[in-house]
């Protein structure tokens, strides 16, 4: 019996918040697999950037995700010039720890906005669009999982990806659509210092690299992942063991 094949050749994806760290790492980890990658992201400079270093098969596209109208040109602008929409990563997140008393309203805000709202509406761009078949990957977080201290609106929004991604698989399974959350643990990128966590609660002692991460996410973006539907997949060196 042969194992699966990761292959993504002749798909095309959009990942959001892909200038850099963890979509970046997804974006380049699509494109090796054959994947043509739309990064998307507000920092249309760097996220230009970064698909020139991946290469011919990547482009740039400006994408605020907390906005309707820009998921709609995004999603046609790609339907338009590529003729079909396979696979959506909902990466684009941001990260504010503080506690809860000391939380300004507009941090409140941004992080809903952000890391729920925006994955409500990427969500909701590919039942409208993504070919039937599609795969749409949801990045939650071990804080997805059980409450942080300091954290408790990045934390909520990340245990909502999670509802999302169960009620979207429900409904756009009878298309096809499969629809999965990754939890990664810690990863130390620009959002993440490495000050900022606890290594003793982590049994491997160390961070994820984001192609860490970005492996699962490619593993559940293909075919090799046709059964899987509507759960949550952990990468975090045991830390929600």
């Amino acid at each position: 019996m042969t194992a699966p094949v990761i292959d993504l050749t002749g798909k095309v994806a959009l990942v959001t918040g892909a200038a850099g760290g963890l979509g970046a790492a997804v974006a380049a980890a699509f494109a090796d697999a054959g994947a043509h990658v739309v990064l998307a992201d507000t920092d249309l400079a760097g996220a230009t950037r970064t698909a020139e270093e991946i290469g011919g098969s990547a482009e740039a596209v400006e994408l605020d995700v907390r906005d309707p109208d820009a998921w709609q040109r995004a999603t046609a602008r790609l339907l338009e010039q590529h003729g079909h929409w396979d696979v959506l990563v909902n990466n684009a997140g941001v990260y504010r720890k503080a506690p809860l008393a000391e939380m300004a309203d507009d941090e409140i805000a941004l992080v809903l906005d952000v890391n729920l709202r925006g994955t409500v509406l990427g969500t909701r761009a590919a039942a409208r669009s993504m070919a039937d078949g599609g795969a749409i990957v949801n990045i939650s977080s071990t804080a997805g999982l059980a409450g942080h201290r300091h954290a408790l609106v990045y934390s909520a929004t990340k245990f909502g990806v999670r509802g999302v991604t169960r009620s979207a698989a429900l409904e756009l399974g009878e298309r096809g659509i499969r629809v999965n959350a990754v939890c990664p643990g810690p990863i130390v990128t620009s959002m993440m210092r490495a000050d900022q966590v606890d290594w003793s609660a982590v049994p491997l002692s160390r961070a994820a690299e984001p192609r860490e991460v970005a492996a699962l996410v490619t593993y559940l973006a293909s075919d090799a992942a046709a059964y899987c539907t509507g759960g949550d997949h952990t990468v975090d060196g045991g830390l929600s063991a």
